[in-house]
């Protein structure tokens, strides 16, 4: 299930802005989600493949290029079906807290 968050959470990240992969981190962890480089790098790379996002590089005046990952049509896709997921899990705990 963490995985599911996270992968909703970068995109949700992405579909505001493009990121590089440490601001996406930055962002997850000012959200108090408790997350390390080893977990988002593979996440970022398997919604890579998956068609989710793609990227690009630019030069950094801080050392070496940066990849900045952007979400696609597809990514954006998918991130409205976990939008509908996600309200509808909301919804259902809601119910059962009743």
């Amino acid at each position: 299930m963490r995985k599911g968050v996270l992968e909703y959470c970068i995109l949700s990240i992405l579909s505001r802005k493009e990121a590089y992969a440490s601001s996406i981190l930055e962002e997850l962890k000012a959200a108090n989600m408790l997350v390390v480089e080893g977990t988002v790098y593979p996440l970022l790379i398997r919604q890579k493949n998956q068609g989710l996002l793609s990227y690009r590089w630019e030069e950094s005046t801080q050392g070496p290029p940066r990849k900045y990952y952007v979400i696609t049509e597809k990514g954006r896709a998918q991130l409205a079906e976990m939008d509908a997921a996600w309200q509808e899990m909301v919804t259902s705990i809601e119910t059962l807290r009743k």
